[in-house]
């Protein structure tokens, strides 16, 4: 038998997780969203100044369909997909439109039957790494490197109703926002900083959103591994 330990930072304590509750515009659609890793759920329950919770859990994975995007059998482009296809991003060029066409006729995998999903997060200021990849400005390579800046760390999200079945709630902890928003909030610094000085060369060997459409490179191209 396979557990893990999941967290879940909130504005409040979640005894019980519900399926078909939350927001359907997030990363990976509707679901229970959650890490591995304490520290990093602390700073998501403070978005802002307000004291929030980490949620404690027991996460029995045996026997689910587990779709892991940091495998070697998908590449950034995959996990791009999925979240374009969620969380419809606003797009104010024509290569943009094109762009996220292209990107999810190629590179969206079969995800919606999975149980359980593994992948990068990306909160609000990293979504800004994805707005700047379509629109030409980075490459594929350092988009992946933003998606690593500041150990923002992967999201575990249960999605199916059997999932939210083998949850269980362990304990939980009230969260100081006095500590954890500004913590939260230099990560995001350091994140932008480290970004800023990535992206302002060309990347002259890389491969940019136009040169994926022109070449009409898929998902099996031995290039984007």
């Amino acid at each position: 038998m396979k557990t893990l330990t999941l967290y879940h930072g909130s504005a409040g304590r979640v005894d019980k997780p519900t399926f078909g509750k939350g927001k359907p515009f997030n990363d990976y659609g509707l679901g229970f969203y959650c890490t591995e890793h304490i520290e990093l759920a602390k700073e998501w329950s403070c978005g802002s100044s307000k004291d929030g919770f980490v949620n404690k859990y027991e996460f029995n994975i045996r026997g689910l369909n587990f779709l892991d995007l940091s495998s070697d059998e998908y590449n950034v482009l995959n996990w791009l997909a999925i979240l374009l296809e969620n969380r419809k991003p606003r797009l104010s060029s024509l290569l943009a439109v094109s762009g996220c066409e292209y990107i999810l006729k190629n590179f969206l995998p079969e995800y919606k039957d999975y149980d359980v999903i593994k992948g990068y997060r990306a909160d609000d200021s990293y979504y800004a790494f994805v707005r700047a990849f379509v629109n030409n400005q980075i490459s594929v390579r350092q988009l992946k490197f933003a998606m690593s800046l500041g150990n923002l760390g992967e999201q575990v999200v249960l999605k199916s109703k059997q999932s939210f079945e083998r949850i269980k709630f362990i304990d939980f902890e009230q969260v100081k926002a006095s500590v954890y928003y500004l913590k939260r909030k230099e990560r995001d610094k350091l994140a932008e900083e480290a970004y800023r000085k990535e992206s302002s060369a060309l990347d002259m060997n890389g491969i940019y959103i136009r040169d994926i459409i022109a070449r009409n490179i898929k998902d099996d191209d031995q290039i984007l591994r």
